[in-house]
């Protein structure tokens, strides 16, 4: 499978969160992910549509597989669901813990500084993309 024309699909920023999200990947643990609909808007970023593949980008920006979006939602932060949650494949075993683990990740200063607003937070209101995804691909 030629992968280098596809776009690409980056998890968190390189480093060992990266690393544990993409060995998920590929392992199979991992088929739905989360973003905040506000980055999209902010960098400019379309939004996945269903069908689309990507290539995965590991820590050192090596693509090392294929994913296909098999459904695309926009939800408030407080109705992401368990399995959603669950099928994160992050040892999330509530979607409190969820929600806890995604805080962080969002309130971050790497996020606010790609956000442009160091004191950004996120309530039950905030609008998240919640994907699900088939892996396609290994290489």
């Amino acid at each position: 499978m030629e992968i280098d024309g596809l776009p690409t699909a980056e998890f968190a920023f390189p480093g060992p969160l990266r690393d544990q999200l993409v060995s998920a990947i590929l392992s199979g643990a991992k088929t739905s992910t989360s973003g905040l609909v506000l980055s999209y808007e902010r960098t400019g970023e379309p939004m996945p549509e269903v069908g689309e593949r990507s290539a995965v980008l590991d820590s050192a920006g090596r693509r090392v597989a294929v994913i296909e979006v098999t459904e695309v939602r926009v939800v408030r932060l407080a109705d992401v669901d368990l399995r959603h949650a669950l099928d994160e494949g992050e040892g999330y075993g509530s979607v409190a813990q969820w929600r806890a683990g995604h805080e962080t990740f969002w309130h971050s200063a790497e996020v606010r500084e790609e956000l442009g607003d160091p004191g950004f937070t996120v309530d039950d209101d905030t609008p998240v993309l919640v994907e699900r995804f088939r892996l396609v691909h290994v290489v």
